[in-house]
């Protein structure tokens, strides 16, 4: 298992700028100073977030490169689209975005209890996978694991401390 320090990045041959306006070309649309400004956020660290916790970082941009909420919903989708961004569920009926393009592929643990999301990488996972997609005579391009239950954190015992009357 690999924590998520460890998975690194994949190198790319275009820029994820390049890619979205490859995209946005695709569609009619155009890459505009906000879509860029959006842009560079999301790739600025490599940290899941949710929709909410972009438009909040981007409204404390100076005032000429904030981007409207209404804006940061349109775009994640776009992106999602555009294979640059994917979407991981969470605990609590929660979304989170995190990068898709020049990032390894990876796998998460979710903690139910308090949300907490663990990436991790298994080459033996990933092979036994590939060995099962074979059986069926099926192409598989890629996977997505996302394994649900309690971190050790949450898992652990509470602490009770004992009242004075117990200790009479």
């Amino acid at each position: 298992m690999v924590s998520v320090g460890e998975l690194g990045t994949i190198e790319v041959r275009v820029s994820p700028a390049d890619k979205f306006r490859e995209y946005l070309a695709t569609q009619g649309m155009r890459l505009t100073p906000e879509r860029i400004t959006l842009l560079d956020e999301v790739f600025s660290t490599h940290e899941h977030f949710d929709a909410e916790q972009l438009a909040m970082r981007l409204a404390t941009r100076e005032a000429s490169k904030r981007v409207s909420r209404a804006s940061v919903y349109r775009n994640l989708e776009l992106l999602v689209k555009a294979g640059l961004l994917r979407t991981v569920a969470r605990a609590h009926n929660r979304e989170v975005y995190e990068h898709d393009y020049g990032y390894p592929q990876h796998d998460h643990l979710i903690c139910k209890k308090c949300g907490s999301l663990t990436e991790f990488h298994n080459e033996e996972l990933s092979e036994m996978l590939d060995k099962i997609a074979l059986e069926h005579g099926f192409r598989a391009s890629g996977h997505r694991l996302e394994v649900y239950g309690l971190c050790a954190e949450c898992s652990r015992p509470p602490r009770q401390r004992h009242r004075k009357l117990d200790m009479i």
